[in-house]
C-alpha cells in the first residue's frame, strides 16, 4: 500500500470517532421471491440506505475506504454467490479518489437452493459490515435476515420490483466495445502509464475508467483523455507497481456519462499489450457502436439482413407455404392487384413489428428488461397462438370454409386463407408472430444494440427488421416475371392447400408442448382437450352451418356450446389460464439423458466455482420456445464430437433455461448486450481470461474450436 493511501487510511480510522456514534446507514435483506423451488437460483439484495451526505464504498474503494462485506449464515443446502456490485460514483476529495455509493445501494447476491432441498420455511441470515463516511469515517455493521419458503412453485416477493431496479444499475458486459490496453511509454520508477481505447456507444459522452486494482499494483484515480483513432475513445491511467512484475491484465469499468445523472458502465478485462500496434482486444470483435450516422446505418443494415434471413428460418416456413399458394392464386390476376396485396402484406408485417417495438418500450419504461421472444414467456400468449394456428390448420384442411359472414369461428382461419386484403394483412401478422422464437444471424447483434437505445431508435430498428421480413414478397409482387416459374392454377391447388395444413398443425403441436412449462405436466392435456373442442366446434360449423341446409340454428348452438364447454372446463376450471400459479424457472432441475452432456443448472456462482478449479466452462442460455436454440442443440452441441471434447478437457457445462422469465438470466443477457436467447459462452480455463461469445447459429466446428482454445 502506498504512503498516500496509508496516511489516508490512518486519518480515516483515527477520525472514527466516538463510542456513542449512531449508525448513519440502515441495512436490510430482501429477496426477489417469497417462495422458490428446490434447485432454483433467486436473487437476494442487501439494501443499504445512507443518510444525506454519507456514503459507503464499491468493491474497490480507491485511495481510501473499504468495501462492504457480507458473511452468510445459511441452512444446509443453500449457497450464496459473489456480490454483484452496482456502478459507483467517483469522488475526488483532497486529492484522494474513491468510488462510492450515495443515498442508497442494493448489493445483489445469487442464492441457490439444492435440488434435494426439503419443502418448508427457511431463514437466511447475513452479517453485513461497511464503512460509512462523511467528514469522518465510522465502521458500521448489522445482522440482517429474510424468510424464504421452499415449495413446488416459485412466487415473486413484494420486493421483486426493488431487485428489478437494482439489476438495471449493474454494469453491462463490455465484450462488444473492442476495448484494448497497452503500455504508453517506459516505466518511471514504480509507475507506468497505460492507454485504454475502445469503440464508444455514445461518442458525445464523457468517459472514465474505474479500475479494479490487485494486491500487486494500484491505479491512480486521475484519468487523462487522449486523442484516439477515428470513432474511438482513448484514456490514460497510471499504474503503480507494489510487488512483483508489471501486470499483464487490466480489469474495471468503462464509464460513458452523457449527463449529470445519465451514465452507462461496461465491465471489461483487457490484456495489456507492449504497444498500441496490434494490441490485444477482447474476445469478441465489434464494429463501431457509437450513435453516429455510419454506425446507425450499419445497425439498420444488420436489422434488415436479419429480418430477410428470418424468411428461411423454420419458424415461418408454414406461412411461406401459404404465401406460395397465394402467389399461385394471384398469378392470373392484374399486376395492380398483385402489387397492392404485396404492399398490404408488408403493412401487416410492419404493423406487427410496431406492436413489438411498443411492447419492448413499455416493458423498459416499467423498469423491466425486454428481450426478443419474451411474449412466449407469457402463458396466455402461448395458448392464444396455439389456438390461432390450430384454426388456420383446420381451415386449410377444409373443416370449415371461408365466408364473409363467418364470424368468430371462422375469423382466424378466414383471415389466413383469404385471397384479399384482409388475408394478406393477416398473413403478415402471422409471419411476424411465428418469427419471434427464431434468432437469425446478424439479428442478435442488431437487437442487442437496439434494446439499449432510446425509444425512437427501437421503433426504427424494428421497422427495418419488418422491412427485411416482408421484402421478398414485395419484390415478387412488383416483378411479376418471377412468378412465371410457378405452376398454373388448377385442381392441384386444393390438394396443396390441404398438404400445407400439416406443417401448420405441426406448429400447433410444438406450441402445445410449451404449455408444460407454464402449467405443469397436465398443461398439454387440458389445452389439447380444449383444442379438440375447438376442432369439433369447427367441424360442426363447417359441416352443418356453412354446408348444411337444415337446422342451421341448432348447429350454431351446438358449435358454440361445445366451444364454451371446452373453454370453461379445460382452460378456466382446470388450468386457471388467466392467472396460473407461477412455476419456477427451468433453471433448477435438469434431467440429462444417458450419453448426453452432463448439464448443470446455470448460476453465476457455479460458473465461478468451476473456473476457480481451473476448468473450461460451456454455458448455453436457451429456451424451449427458441427454435434456433433447439437447432443449435441438435446440430452443434449434443453431438458425439462435442461431448467427447468436453470430457477430454474436463469442462463444466451449464444450462441457463430462459423458457420462463428469469431475472438472473435476463441480467446476464443484458451484460453481454444480447436481446434474447440463444447465447452460448465458452470460458477459458484461465479464470483471468474473458469468455468467448459464440455466434447465434452454431456449427460443430465453431464449438469445437472454441473449446480447444478454452483448454489452452
Amino acid at each position: 500500500m502506498s504512503k498516500l493511501r496509508f496516511l489516508a487510511w490512518l486519518s480515516c480510522w483515527c477520525l472514527m470517532a466516538s463510542a456513542g456514534h449512531a449508525a448513519k446507514t440502515e441495512a436490510r435483506l430482501v429477496l426477489a421471491a417469497s417462495t422458490a423451488r428446490p434447485g432454483e437460483t433467486i436473487l437476494a439484495a442487501v439494501q443499504l440506505k445512507m443518510q444525506p451526505r454519507w456514503h459507503t464504498y464499491w468493491r474497490y474503494a480507491g485511495d481510501s475506504g473499504a468495501p462492504t462485506t457480507i458473511k452468510w449464515t445459511l441452512p444446509a443446502g443453500v449457497s450464496a454467490g459473489e456480490i454483484l456490485w452496482p456502478v459507483p460514483e467517483k469522488d475526488v476529495t483532497a486529492g484522494l479518489t474513491t468510488y462510492i455509493y450515495l443515498n442508497e445501494a442494493a448489493l445483489l447476491v445469487p442464492i441457490t437452493l439444492a435440488e434435494n432441498m426439503p419443502a418448508g420455511e427457511i431463514e437466511l441470515k447475513a452479517a453485513v459490515s461497511w464503512l460509512e463516511c462523511e467528514q469522518v469515517c465510522v465502521p458500521g455493521k448489522a445482522e440482517v435476515k429474510a424468510t424464504l419458503t421452499v415449495g413446488p412453485a416459485s412466487k415473486a416477493s413484494a420486493d421483486a420490483g426493488l431487485i428489478e431496479a437494482a439489476l438495471k444499475k449493474l454494469p453491462l458486459k463490455g465484450l462488444e466495445l473492442a476495448a484494448r490496453a497497452w503500455w504508453d511509454g517506459p516505466a518511471k520508477d514504480d509507475s507506468r502509464a497505460v492507454a485504454i481505447e475502445w469503440t464508444p456507444k455514445d461518442a458525445a459522452a464523457g468517459a472514465d475508467f474505474f479500475s479494479i486494482a490487485d494486491t500487486s499494483f494500484e491505479i491512480a484515480g486521475e484519468t487523462k483523455a487522449l486523442a484516439g483513432a477515428p470513432g474511438k475513445m482513448r484514456l490514460s491511467k497510471v499504474i503503480k507497481k507494489l510487488e512483483g512484475g508489471w501486470p499483464s491484465q487490466l480489469a474495471g469499468l468503462i464509464v460513458e456519462k452523457s449527463g449529470p445523472d445519465t451514465a452507462k458502465a461496461y465491465e471489461v478485462q483487457m490484456a495489456i499489450a507492449s504497444s498500441g500496434t496490434g494490441a490485444a482486444i477482447s474476445s469478441t470483435p465489434r464494429e463501431t457502436s457509437s450513435m453516429s450516422l455510419p454506425v446507425l446505418l450499419g445497425k439498420l443494415g444488420l436489422a434488415f439482413l436479419g429480418g430477410l434471413i428470418l424468411n428461411i428460418m423454420p419458424c415461418v416456413l408454414p406461412v411461406i407455404a401459404l404465401k406460395i399458394l397465394g402467389f399461385v392464386q394471384q398469378s392470373q390476376q392484374s399486376p395492380g392487384r398483385v402489387r397492392k396485396l404485396g404492399l398490404i402484406y408488408a403493412l401487416g408485417v410492419l404493423w406487427s413489428f410496431l406492436i413489438l417495438a411498443g411492447l419492448v418500450i413499455g416493458v423498459q419504461q416499467a423498469g423491466r428488461a425486454a428481450s426478443w421472444g419474451m411474449q412466449f414467456q407469457n402463458p396466455q400468449f402461448v395458448i392464444v397462438m396455439t389456438t390461432l394456428v390450430t384454426l388456420v390448420a383446420l381451415n386449410l384442411f377444409g373443416i370449415f370454409e371461408v365466408t364473409l359472414g363467418g364470424a368468430a369461428m371462422g375469423a382466424a382461419g378466414n383471415l389466413a386463407a383469404k385471397e384479399g386484403s384482409s388475408g394478406a394483412f393477416f398473413n403478415g401478422v402471422l409471419a411476424t408472430a411465428l418469427a419471434t422464437p427464431c434468432t437469425a444471424p446478424y439479428l442478435a447483434v442488431a437487437l442487442g444494440w437496439a434494446l439499449a437505445q432510446p425509444p425512437k431508435i427501437i421503433v426504427l430498428m424494428f421497422l427495418v427488421m419488418g422491412l427485411g421480413l416482408a421484402a421478398p414478397y414485395v419484390v415478387l409482387s412488383w416483378f411479376l416475371q418471377f412468378l412465371k416459374v410457378l405452376p398454373k392454377p388448377g385442381a392441384w391447388m386444393e390438394k396443396f392447400k390441404i398438404a400445407m395444413g400439416f406443417p401448420m398443425l405441426a406448429t400447433a403441436l410444438w406450441l402445445l408442448t410449451l404449455t408444460t412449462r407454464h402449467f405443469g405436466n397436465t398443461g398439454p392435456l387440458w389445452v389439447g382437450l380444449f383444442l379438440v373442442a375447438v376442432a369439433f366446434a369447427g367441424w360442426v360449423w363447417g359441416e352443418f352451418v356453412q354446408r348444411g341446409t337444415k337446422r342451421k340454428g341448432l348447429a350454431i348452438v351446438i358449435s358454440l356450446a361445445v366451444l364454451a364447454a371446452g373453454y370453461s372446463w379445460g382452460l378456466e376450471s382446470e388450468l386457471h389460464w388467466r392467472s396460473p400459479a407461477k412455476l419456477a424457472s427451468g433453471n433448477g432441475t435438469i434431467i440429462n439423458k444417458p450419453g448426453d452432456i452432463e448439464w448443470q443448472p446455470w448460476s453465476a456462482a457455479g460458473v465461478e466455482n468451476a473456473r476457480a478449479e481451473g476448468r473450461p466452462v460451456l454455458v448455453d442460455f436457451t429456451a424451449d420456445w427458441c427454435v434456433t436454440c433447439q437447432a443449435n442443440k441438435l446440430t452443434s452441441l449434443e453431438i458425439p464430437s462435442v461431448r467427447a471434447k468436453l470430457k477430454e478437457i474436463n469442462a463444466a457445462a451449464f444450462l441457463g433455461d430462459y423458457t420462463l422469465e428469469d431475472a438472473a438470466i435476463t441480467a446476464e443477457l443484458r451484460r453481454f448486450d444480447r436481446a434474447g436467447v440463444p447465447l452460448v459462452l465458452v470460458y477459458p480455463k484461465d479464470a483471468k481470461q474473458p469468455p468467448m461469445v459464440l455466434p447465434a447459429i452454431l456449427t460443430p466446428g465453431i464449438v469445437l474450436e472454441a473449446l480447444e482454445r478454452a483448454a489452452r
